[in-house]
This record gives C-alpha cells, sequence and structure tokens, in this order.
C-alpha cells in the first residue's frame, strides 16, 4: 500500500508549495513557491526530504487529515495547535502519525501559514519542473479539498545531523521588516515616509501581496500624474498605487507592475512578512 493522507478538512487554504519555478520570469511566469521558505526548509531538513520536496502551506490552520499507511511528519511556521487523534502533537519536531490516526491543526496564535511536511514528500506532478500551487496564474495543483487523497513520495535522503533546529519565530505584535531602496525611490517626496508610519496589515492580503493601511505615502508634486511603464517585479517589492498606500509583493505576484516600488524587503524579511496576521501592525526599516 502506497503512504498517502487523504484530506477530512483543508481549512480556509491549504496549498502545495515547494520552492517554486525558478527561472521563468522571462517569459511572464511567476515563482510560486512557498511564503515562508525559511519555515518550509526546515520542515524538510528535519525530516531528511531531498530540496525541492513537496509540502503543504496551511493558512490560518483548520487542516485535517487522515493517514493512510504509516508517515513521518513534521510541523513548521505559524505555531497553530495540533492534535494526533485528540493528543496534542509538537511542532519543529519528527511526529510519528499511524495508519488512520488523524492529524488537526487549530488557528495559530502567531503567524499566519504552517508548513506540514512527510518524509518522502508529496507526489505531485510537476508543472514546469514545479509542483507549486500558483493563486494568480492557476498553474500546479488546485487548493485541497475535502475527500481528496494525496501519495507520499519516495524523495528522501539520510536523516542530517543536527545539534539545533534553527526554528522559525512568527512574530506577534508589531514586525519590523528591513527594506532597501528601490528603482523608484526618487519619485517620492518623503521616502523616509515609509519607515515612519506604523502600518496595518490588511484583511484583504493574500499570497499575491501584502497591502498596508496607514497613512499613504504621496509622490512627488511633478510625479503624481506620471505614467509608468511596466517593470520588472520581484519578490518582497514595495509598490505604491497612486493612493498612496504601499503592496508588499509575495509569491504570486505578477511579473511586472506599473506602479513604482519604493523599496524592496530583504529575503530574511520577507518570510517574516508572510506570517502576518490581517490587523498586524508593520513597520519598516532602511538597511
Amino acid at each position: 500500500m502506497t503512504p498517502a493522507v487523504e484530506v477530512l478538512d483543508p481549512g480556509p487554504l491549504t496549498l502545495v508549495e515547494d520552492l517554486g519555478r525558478v527561472g521563468h520570469l522571462a517569459v511572464g511566469v511567476g515563482r510560486a513557491g512557498a511564503a515562508d521558505v525559511g519555515s518550509y526548509l526546515l520542515g524538510n531538513r528535519l525530516l531528511g526530504n531531498a530540496t525541492g520536496t513537496p509540502s503543504l502551506e496551511v493558512t490560518f490552520g483548520g487542516l485535517r487529515l487522515r493517514a493512510v499507511g504509516e508517515l513521518l511528519v513534521c510541523l513548521t511556521g505559524a505555531p497553530a495547535p495540533a492534535e494526533l487523534d485528540g493528543r496534542a502533537a509538537p511542532h519543529n519536531a519528527l511526529v510519528r502519525v499511524r495508519d488512520g490516526q488523524v492529524l488537526s491543526l487549530g488557528m495559530p496564535s502567531a503567524g499566519l501559514r504552517t508548513y506540514v511536511a512527510v518524509r518522502g514528500g508529496f507526489d505531485v506532478p510537476p508543472v514546469l519542473g514545479s509542483a507549486s500551487s500558483d493563486t494568480m496564474s492557476g498553474l500546479g495543483p488546485a487548493p485541497l479539498a475535502a475527500g481528496q487523497v494525496l501519495e507520499v513520495g519516495t524523495r528522501t535522503e539520510s536523516f542530517p545531523v543536527l545539534d539545533a533546529a534553527g526554528v522559525a519565530d512568527p512574530r506577534s505584535g508589531t514586525v519590523v521588516l528591513d527594506v532597501t531602496p528601490g528603482p523608484r525611490h526618487d519619485w517620492f517626496a518623503d521616502p523616509a515616509a515609509l519607515a515612519s508610519t506604523t502600518w496595518t496589515t490588511s484583511s484583504r492580503s493574500d499570497r499575491r501581496g501584502i497591502r498596508l493601511d496607514g497613512t499613504p505615502v504621496e509622490r512627488l508634486l511633478d510625479r503624481r500624474d506620471a505614467e509608468l511603464a511596466s517593470e520588472a517585479l520581484v519578490r518582497g517589492a514595495i509598490q505604491v498605487p497612486p493612493g498612496g498606500l504601499p503592496v508588499l509583493c509575495l509569491n504570486d505576484s505578477p511579473v511586472t507592475g506599473g506602479y513604482p516600488v519604493i523599496g524592496v524587503v530583504t529575503a530574511a524579511c520577507v518570510d517574516r512578512a508572510a506570517q502576518l496576521q490581517p490587523g498586524q501592525p508593520v513597520r519598516f526599516a532602511w538597511r
């Protein structure tokens, strides 16, 4: 019998993600992939999985899975309360799940996205070299649905020797993100305002971008009605639409955009941004 998981409840949104579709931006195909790369990598590393093994990205908990055969599982990222047949299951540790047992995730106390990795990874057909779901383009597998069965693969290596797990730490309270000047930094009357404002994470945020509410960042007077040709976007770019409220681009953002990019969040801090909950305050620090 091939080991698998049966989806009893997918929660609000559960996606299959790996490291994404790297190398296709020039032809208009976005990266997708795990939003919090560090947490994704940690789970697969602890399990001894090969690089790029698909895992599940669970937004705001709610996932319930039944094991088909014996599994070795690891939970990382947002610390959602986890239960295995009603008994507490740890995060950032290996958990043996026996045939027929049910793994359930509650709502995380901090952070937004929890990663469920299994020894061998999930056996999902790749599209353009990746098994990742892209919520904007529709490439890759659809979001998980109740009744779906995902087979477990065989993409394993030897277990690593670890002194410490290097546990990711989703933050509660105000999160500070490091940002470097963007290519259109000089389009704004006071670029420093990006860092002097405490922003609030909008409930309209998703994997395409984190929308921020606060005092609008104003363009220079001679740039207020200026048009900007589409320019390339990268993960972590901060676009500022005409209304002045920033949008931090995540994994499923378009590959080009027509709004000026005031700054780019550093790679390590994009992982932290991917764990922001709606309503959570955010500040930027220029680097």
